[in-house]
């Protein structure tokens, strides 16, 4: 049974806690990422009208919780993507740390859960356990935390976790708790999506392969009474033209050599999440095949882990591929391009318009008021001219 088709779509950015700049593999062309930096990308998207950012987690990237606190002050209707991490945090913690954050953020945390899927990033946290198992703690700490986000009171022994008389003195703002994001391909990873959470994330993968994750997750919701809603994650390349999008797509690896593609790819190798490894399959680590599907493009994950293909493409393009991704029941688009400053005005600018979005009212409109001399004025009104002036 086919998903049904969203008729809105929420567009949500990415914050580069983990690092910036203008190319692939190369340090040219980088940019520090410090608070200035990340704080200009949250108000950049925020103004723009994008739904929310994601805030990346793992020993490469800057805590994800600490920068979302630091920013949101800056911002007044964008959204936080921020992970719990189950085997990481206790559920009790987690719980705490997420009704305070949507509480100071007033309603605007979204929760993303991450389970791990690098066993060597994962023993140098401390976590020793095989895939499954890894899936079986991220089902008891869900259990715990979303009874006590839903103000009850939790005694909770499992296999992993223990708690005895849990409970929340300070409740989240909304009700009965943040919304809570998860990607996971495989099947432990779906059993668990399909009781606990309420967006289902995938990989830019070909619309195909994304259907048919979508049928799987829907036949064993349905079978379990529940009803998930459909996200999706991708980098975009948008130009006015189609060939200055394959331009720039090309442009952004320009400096990615064999090497460094052989050693990113040996990285990616010892990863057992199945997501990995279907983006690995994408494009087999070569570079002369990487239009994997009609402006699907898979050269982000020659170096990149987790998310690796990108929508490239004009902007009436890229606009008709989101709306296939919505056919086949997407209706959240978490997106990057490098660099994010510059890419997250170009492509609201350029494809918003052609979107209709959920939150379309947060859009900032687009206006053209030319000046005396062919100039454009950022402004509608101009300023009164005073008595003095000649």
């Amino acid at each position: 049974m086919p998903a049904q088709k969203p008729s809105k779509a929420n567009i949500l950015w990415f914050l580069p806690t983990h690092g910036d700049g203008r190319y692939l593999g190369t340090t040219s062309g980088g940019r520090e990422v410090n608070f200035n930096y990340l704080r200009q990308i949250a108000q950049a998207a925020d103004q723009l009208g994008y739904y929310g950012v994601l805030l990346p987690t793992g020993r490469s990237c800057e805590d994800s919780w600490i920068v979302a606190s630091a920013v949101a002050p800056f911002t007044e209707r964008l959204r936080y993507l921020v992970a719990v991490r189950p085997g990481l945090q206790s559920p009790s913690v987690a719980a705490r740390m997420t009704a305070t954050l949507d509480r100071v953020s007033n309603g605007r945390l979204l929760i993303n859960v991450v389970t791990g899927g690098d066993p060597v990033e994962n023993r140098g946290d401390g976590i020793y356990l095989a895939h499954d198992e890894r899936y079986a703690v991220t089902r008891e700490f869900l259990s715990v935390y979303n009874d006590l986000l839903a103000g009850k009171t939790v005694n909770f022994e499992g296999k992993h976790i223990r708690i005895e008389d849990g409970r929340l003195l300070f409740h989240p703002l909304q009700s009965p708790r943040p919304p809570i994001y998860f990607g996971g391909s495989s099947d432990a990873g779906i059993d668990v999506a399909v009781d606990t959470v309420d967006k289902y994330l995938t990989w830019g993968e070909p619309p195909a392969q994304v259907a048919d994750k979508i049928a799987r997750v829907k036949t064993v919701a349905e079978k379990r009474g529940r009803k998930l809603s459909f996200g999706i994650r991708l980098h975009v390349i948008v130009r006015e033209t189609n060939a200055e999008a394959w331009a720039a797509a090309d442009d952004l690896i320009k400096y990615v050599t064999d090497e460094t593609i052989a050693s990113a790819q040996k990285i990616f190798s010892r990863m057992d999440s199945v997501g990995q490894q279907r983006m690995a399959q994408l494009h087999g680590g070569r570079r002369d095949k990487l239009e994997i599907s009609p402006n699907l493009w898979a050269g982000v994950g020659l170096v990149r882990g987790g998310a690796g293909t990108a929508l490239v493409g004009d902007a009436e393009t890229v606009a008709a591929r989101i709306k296939e991704y919505q056919d086949l029941g997407i209706d959240t688009f978490i997106l990057s391009g490098y660099p994010h400053l510059e890419e997250a005005y170009r492509f609201a600018e350029l494809v918003f318009p052609r979107l209709a979005l959920e939150e379309g009212g947060n859009v900032t409109p687009l206006r053209v008021n030319t000046g005396p001399f062919g100039e454009t004025i950022g402004n509608e009104y101009r300023p009164a001219v005073g008595a003095s002036q000649s």
